[in-house]
């Protein structure tokens, strides 16, 4: 065969083989650059700043021009007014929607796993300050982390009091169109000492609540440390679950840096029919604009299209 020849056919096979090879090597993360993503996935604020710096609003337009549609920012309680109605309304003209907020978290005490006139009194004030919040951003959904468990009182009366609590702001809550979402937390790497741990247990507490009002967070880092079985876990609860919040472990990264398949993951929440939004809450493995732009593409490659 002439080496001309020999040189030609080389040269067709290697592009039908690159090709066959392009949608997860090559085009994918790259082609569909600046188109919206399958699933809404929501950056927090910081996690692009070396792109376009420490304006919240230049972080906002960043992040729509990747293709993201969503935001999330637990700590927007604690930003001034005049910023947050700065981020409701840069929200609303590029049709972003507002992910969960922290309305309340205590990791030292039992906030709810109690009966205490005074202390349901500050819950319920908490509550009324995150819906606040919420008018100004467009917020649905608020993270309520349910406090420690309590050493001094039976499991099941800590639990039937814990009900009784989210009953009391589920009422608050509902009229005004606010969901909280019940986080489950691990108790081996981060938060040792908390009342609530797993999906089942937060789907119990959700279906004795029974109110729209009050859901599931499945933050799929944390639940690969305290059970994994991610995906049946998932499905068992999907008729409670508003919203989930994804890591890699251990490290929480972004996807890919981890055990977690998240491709697989994603794919099954969007065969669902999954309408929420997923939160980024998580570190960036890389430093800097390297890093910032090997999260987008981590996001890219995993989305289900």
């Amino acid at each position: 065969m002439e080496r001309r020849t020999f040189l030609q056919r080389s040269l067709v096979g290697g592009a039908a083989a690159t090709a066959l090879l392009s949608p997860s090597a090559f085009t994918r993360g790259r082609r569909s650059r600046g188109e919206p993503f399958h699933l809404d996935f929501a950056p927090h604020f910081g996690m692009f700043r070396h792109h376009v710096g420490e304006d919240l609003v230049d972080q906002l337009e960043f992040m729509h021009a990747e293709g993201f549609r969503a935001l999330e920012d637990n700590g927007i309680p604690g930003r001034s007014v005049e910023d947050q109605e700065r981020v409701g309304a840069a929200l609303r003209r590029l049709g972003m929607r507002m992910g969960v907020f922290v309305a309340h978290a205590d990791f030292a005490n039992p906030t709810f796993a109690t009966d205490d006139a005074e202390d349901v009194a500050r819950l319920l004030d908490t509550m009324g300050s995150a819906l606040e919040v919420a008018k100004r951003v467009n917020a649905k959904w608020c993270t309520v982390v349910p406090g420690t468990y309590r050493k001094d009182l039976e499991w099941d009366y800590q639990t039937a009091l814990v009900i009784e609590n989210l009953r009391r702001c589920a009422e608050l809550l509902e009229p005004a169109g606010l969901t909280m979402v019940l986080e489950p937390l691990n108790a081996w790497r981060d938060h040792p000492g908390l009342f609530l741990t797993k999906v089942p247990q937060a789907y119990l507490l959700c279906r004795a609540v029974a109110s729209p009002a009050c859901k599931v967070l499945d933050d799929l880092y944390h639940q690969q440390i305290s059970e994994g079985n991610l995906i049946p876990n998932l499905e068992r609860a999907w008729d409670e679950i508003a919203y989930f919040q994804v890591g890699d472990n251990p490290g929480r990264k972004e996807p890919g840096t981890g055990e977690i398949n998240y491709a697989t993951v994603f794919r099954r929440i969007r065969d669902k029919g999954f309408a929420g939004i997923v939160g980024m809450e998580h570190g960036n493995a890389l430093p800097g604009e390297e890093g910032e732009r090997a999260v987008i593409d981590a996001y890219r490659r995993c989305d289900p299209a």
